[in-house]
């Protein structure tokens, strides 16, 4: 059985451990997934990328792809339906910097799944095995992000991590819901175990992990190579930390300067504001009077007017 921290090979690509930090849109942007790093993620992921927007030279779609200095090893996430569309995002100038593509073949959210991509390829095998093919054909390392099936009772997570095996896919993310649950009750562990032992490339277990004793669990009860970190780091990027037996405390107050100094020179005042007050939120969860620093982040309109809540909020 696999041990949290272990290395993984993925696609030609050595990967430093096996606890990684989960593509999420609206979060994981360069900034956050520097103090992921910071914490001891293995891997993270860029926010999803639209191929469609890369193709048509979307300013707003290449952003997503920023990526700091020193992060030499993040995977960047692709959605779409187009394998010809896809493969030629692989191929682009935008992900030149990147070593390993994850097509997104699991998102629930129904502006997605309506254009046929995330979720929806769980029900157009060949296309899901198009797509997987076309983009291992740019030469970069890929792996695949899916749920074990569209409807409870209805799984297939086996059948599909073997068809992306057979496709082509040097890893897989299983999220062990699907995709009608969107993210409630606990995730099916047999489904994710089922999926692990249909192929032989490394298996990623994802959904309801929030402690190292959750990370541990999830790799006892479903054999999987390693776990995938969600909606836990959102509160706290310090988990990666947690799961990995590094330090116990970390400094909230100085990991929102950080990310504010991170983001002000790329995205402007107005834009880091918006998002850090947004971050700074979750970091407060479980602390006292949360709700009403919450209340008061979310007056603020500048940098100044945010660092000073902060002081406030945590006072030296």
């Amino acid at each position: 059985m696999s041990k949290l921290g272990e290395p993984l090979n993925i696609g030609g690509v050595a990967v430093k451990n096996n606890v990684w930090m989960a593509p999420l849109a609206g979060y994981t942007d360069f900034a956050f997934r520097k103090q992921c790093y910071k914490f001891g993620a293995g891997l993270c992921f860029t926010e999803m990328v639209s191929a469609k927007g890369l193709h048509f030279r979307s300013e707003a779609t290449a952003a997503l792809l920023h990526t700091g200095e020193g992060e030499k090893q993040t995977a960047a996430q692709l959605f779409g339906s187009d394998p010809a569309i896809l493969r030629e995002a692989c191929e682009s100038e935008y992900l030149k910097d990147f070593p390993v593509v994850d097509l997104n073949m699991g998102c629930p959210m129904p502006k997605v799944v309506k254009n046929g991509e995330g979720s929806a390829l769980l029900e157009d095998f060949p296309k899901a095995a198009a797509v997987v093919s076309a983009c291992k054909r740019s030469g970069k390392a890929v792996t695949v992000k899916f749920r074990i099936g569209v409807k409870r009772g209805e799984p297939l997570a086996a059948e599909f991590a073997k068809l992306c095996e057979d496709a082509g896919a040097d890893a897989l993310t299983v999220h062990g819901r699907p995709r009608e649950a969107i993210y409630a009750g606990e995730p099916d562990f047999e489904q994710i175990a089922a999926a692990k032992r249909a192929v032989s490339i490394p298996v990623i277990a994802n959904g309801g992990i929030f402690s190292r004793q959750d990370a541990e669990a999830m790799l006892d009860k479903t054999g999987a190579d390693g776990v995938m970190i969600a909606r836990a780091a959102m509160t706290s990027p310090h988990i990666f930390a947690e799961i990995l037996g590094g330090e116990e405390e970390w400094d909230r107050r100085a990991v929102i300067e950080e990310q504010i100094a991170d983001m002000l020179p790329f995205y402007g005042e107005r834009f880091t504001v918006v998002q850090m007050r947004k971050m700074t939120a979750f970091y407060l969860h479980g602390m006292r009077g949360a709700a009403k620093h919450k209340a008061r982040l979310f007056t603020c309109n500048s940098i100044a007017a945010l660092r000073e809540a902060l002081c406030d909020i945590f006072p030296a």
